[in-house]
């Protein structure tokens, strides 16, 4: 359906593409049936979804959704963001486990009452157990939805994560067991979002959380392409919205990046073709930090290059093609891999000796 170019012009003068897309955004884009599933999970007892996806992918955004679905429904919601707590949290176990008790008291309106619930004798996720079990719990007489968005932080601490993940996953199981606690447990639901990139810090005899409900977000198709460009108050034929994905594939975020430069004229979507994308303001910053980020696996670096030079699909060590599948970068192909767009073949193909030494620079790396 098209919208009125007022109504797109309006919105895209003040929403600058990036970060969540607010809730009564214009330019978020449903992908039917994730939505509604999501919706319906939430409401059944000591449900946990995790969002998994490459970075600038929308899990944020569906999570913020999911949330306001919640709300309406009357649950009480708390939203954690792991990349927004201070650093001495994840310090050891302990603090960190305390720390998410208080937080979470604390945006129930619930005083801090560690002093009374915290056993030093027991372990720390025993005593974390403990204080929801017996008092975040008992205090609240609806459904309480946690969301921890960026929990890809915790894999930088392995212990932390293995120990963490492990408590939320007995928290799920507790809401199954039909013993006397099931009832209080049945009260949370949990929602974990991460970047795909956690593969990074993982190795092959490593497997991430795997309970709950696993929604991995897909790229847009070119229906949904199609009406974001319409909201954006842009004509374009099948052929454009063709050649845009050519470019950047399905990327949510380099979709609406392109049409907000094009909206606003200070590009043209001839301009943004290969090779000229590479050099632009529009993607520089995105291709620079993927650049950056690749420096800290030179190995990967060395691969993708491969990829992106080659005019077939390449076979990759197997860790090296997850990992840029990770990362959002490759398209698998059974055991090969091609370049996730043709954004990223020029780029890495064409420029990534050109701009190493100034990432390093203006990235710190």
């Amino acid at each position: 359906t098209s919208v009125p170019p007022s109504v797109a012009t309006a919105a895209t003068l003040s929403e600058i593409p990036g970060g969540q897309v607010p809730l009564d955004s214009l330019f978020y884009i449903q992908r039917p049936p994730i939505e509604q599933r999501c919706y319906d999970t939430i409401k059944q007892p000591g449900s946990l979804i995790r969002i998994q996806a490459p970075r600038q992918m929308g899990k944020t955004s569906l999570m913020a959704r999911i949330l306001e679905d919640s709300r309406q429904e009357g649950y009480l919601t708390v939203a954690l963001n792991l990349q927004l707590a201070s650093q001495n949290v994840f310090s050891n176990l302990e603090r960190f486990l305390q720390w998410f008790c208080v937080i979470v008291g604390k945006n129930l309106g619930l005083p801090n009452q560690l002093a009374e619930y915290w056993d030093d004798i027991l372990d720390s996720n025993s005593s974390t157990t403990d204080y929801f079990e017996n008092y975040l719990l008992p205090h609240i007489h609806t459904p309480l939805v946690i969301a921890l968005d960026d929990v890809d932080v915790l894999f930088r601490y392995p212990d932390l994560a293995s120990d963490f993940l492990g408590l939320l996953r007995s928290w799920y199981e507790k809401a199954r067991y039909g013993d006397t606690t099931t009832a209080i447990w049945k009260k949370l639901r949990l929602l974990v979002v991460h970047s795909t990139e956690i593969i990074l810090s993982l190795t092959i005899e490593q497997s991430p959380f795997n309970v709950g409900l696993l929604i991995e977000l897909p790229e847009f198709n070119s229906s949904q392409v199609q009406d974001l460009v319409q909201r954006h108050g842009l004509d374009w034929d099948s052929e454009r919205i063709e050649q845009l994905m050519n470019l950047v594939g399905g990327n949510p975020y380099l979709i609406r990046k392109a049409l907000f430069h094009i909206h606003h004229q200070e590009v043209t979507l001839e301009e943004l073709l290969p090779k000229s994308a590479t050099k632009g303001r529009v993607y520089g910053e995105h291709l620079r930090r993927k650049l950056a980020r690749l420096q800290d696996y030179p190995e990967l670096l060395t691969a993708l290059i491969q990829v992106t030079n080659s005019p077939i699909p390449v076979e990759l060590e197997p860790m090296q093609a997850l990992k840029l599948h990770g990362m959002g970068l490759v398209q698998l192909r059974g055991k090969q891999v091609i370049p996730r767009c043709e954004l990223y073949r020029q780029y890495f193909r064409q420029e990534a000796i050109t701009y190493q030494p100034s990432v390093n620079t203006a990235f710190g790396n």
